[in-house]
């Protein structure tokens, strides 16, 4: 469905630069732009009404870092810590994954990214060994009718050496310059010799963001953020990736030259990159994006990592008043700014002034919350906090996506689902079949191998970080 669609009567969340809350009016949607809002608006005839009273209109969700080669192992690494994640998926079995594999994971992925109303994704791609499983990420995105950014990674070869090859460069020059957005994905392991920098020469070159895991206890750290400052590859447009267990110096640089973090608020406190940095961020006043990371342990959805985001930051913030024998009388983070950071926060770490709010001539990516057979959808009082702590992915009742619907009445629209499953089986049977049943079983609850992967997944370098290796 596309042309002219108007939201009637909702509580709509504007996220514009007064953070305007509009009870009980319209948005007006014509082509791919919010053409008007504002109460009993009059629309152009043949114009699609759908009711939103009781509901709440607000700008699409953008996650800006997930996983989705991954989602087809769907919550099979749920008692996983970090160091078996990387076990499983850097050095044993990530390499098994065919590009058939890569497609199934990120159509699955992606239209469960639209089903719970993110409107834009970032795929940050690490599983793609050659351009044939690029080029299954790219085809999967695009038969998807949301929004999605590819960052092209391969933690299976070094970045200066997947960066530089003519296949590389050739899909560069294939696929993207459309509406598929691109970035680099690789990490920084601090290695003095800074065998990354060729890549990030590439995306220099290219003109592309680098997006990378950074503040990754045991994985990348400072020593990676100084290499990253003192050769000049800090920019506004890199997305650093959780952001946990970096020192102020780290967030001072990270300030200064103008990035973003995506905090994985799910991610961290389970996995143990470190604590969810919000904290620390706004202390350094560096801005914020949300991301869930991946489905091989967590929720799909922002609305867990909104609720997460929340609950780690208030009780930092009591545990610490509690140490010093004081009472938090006044939450610092409110739901209002995790709100944001799922909406406006996205799009400004994008580069995309265009999403992220309900503003006349912005993009027509646009979420209703509204579940009238749930008695959790009334009374809507506070609606940040609606948002936040109150609603799940069955509140999310229409999708609009390039003001294009794809998600009305609860339900997807336009969306194999039996075909998506049968593509998915196929990829866990091959799974399974490569590993043996006792392997897969086991990589369910894996044992701690004694070989030294706790401070470095990566095989192209043996730096090990003194930080966290007894320095």
């Amino acid at each position: 469905m596309s042309g002219s669609i108007v939201l009637r009567g909702g509580t709509v969340l504007t996220f514009d630069d007064a953070r305007s809350v509009l009870p009980g009016e319209d948005v007006l949607v014509e082509g791919d732009r919010i053409a008007a809002i504002g109460p009993a608006l009059e629309v152009p005839a043949g114009t699609t009404e759908i009711d939103a009273s009781g509901g709440i209109v607000m700008p699409g969700m953008i996650d800006t870092h997930r996983h989705l080669w991954q989602t087809a192992m769907r919550g099979y690494g749920a008692d996983w810590t970090l160091t078996q994640y990387f076990v499983w998926y850097y050095l044993e079995w990530g390499k098994v994954f065919r590009p058939e594999d890569i497609y199934a994971g990120n159509l699955l992925g992606a239209w469960e990214a639209l089903e719970a109303g993110v409107t834009t994704t970032v795929d940050w791609s690490h599983g793609l060994q050659t351009t044939r499983h690029a080029d299954a990420a790219a085809d999967a995105l695009e038969a998807v009718p949301g929004r999605f950014v590819l960052a092209y990674g391969n933690i299976q070869d070094a970045p200066a050496n997947w960066t530089a090859t003519g296949e590389f460069r050739d899909f560069v020059s294939r696929r993207t310059g459309g509406d598929l957005g691109f970035q680099l994905a690789f990490d920084v392991t601090g290695d003095p010799a800074f065998p990354e920098k060729p890549a990030f020469e590439v995306a220099r070159d290219l003109g592309v963001p680098v997006t990378t895991h950074a503040g990754v206890w045991g994985a990348t750290g400072d020593d990676g953020i100084r290499l990253m400052y003192d050769h000049g590859f800090m920019t506004p447009e890199t997305i650093y990736v959780h952001g946990a267990s970096l020192s102020a110096d780290s967030y001072h640089r990270i300030a200064a030259t103008g990035g973003s973090v995506s905090v994985s608020t799910e991610s961290e406190q389970s996995a143990g990159q470190g604590y969810p940095p919000t904290w620390a961020l706004r202390k350094y006043g560096i801005p914020v994006s949300l991301s869930m990371d991946t489905s091989v342990w967590w929720s799909g959805d922002l609305f867990s990592a909104m609720r997460a985001t929340l609950g780690a930051d208030r009780s930092r913030e009591h545990l610490e008043a509690h140490a010093k024998g004081e009472t938090v009388t006044h939450a610092a983070l409110r739901a209002e700014q995790v709100v944001e950071w799922a909406t406006r926060g996205g799009a400004a770490a994008l580069g995309r002034p265009d999403l992220g709010s309900l503003e006349a001539g912005k993009k027509a990516d646009v979420v209703l919350l509204k579940n009238d057979d749930s008695p959790v959808s009334f009374p809507l009082l506070n609606p940040y906090g609606h948002v936040a702590f109150q609603a799940q992915r069955a509140d999310v009742h229409t999708v609009l996506v390039d003001g294009r619907v794809v998600k009305r009445d609860g339900k997807l629209v336009g969306v194999d689902l039996p075909a998506v499953r049968r593509r998915v089986e196929e990829t866990v049977e091959h799974l399974r079949t490569q590993l043996g049943e006792e392997a897969w079983r086991q990589g369910m609850n894996p044992d701690v191998p004694e070989a030294k992967i706790l401070d470095n997944p990566y095989t192209y370098t043996d730096y090990q970080s003194e930080t966290t290796h007894g320095g």
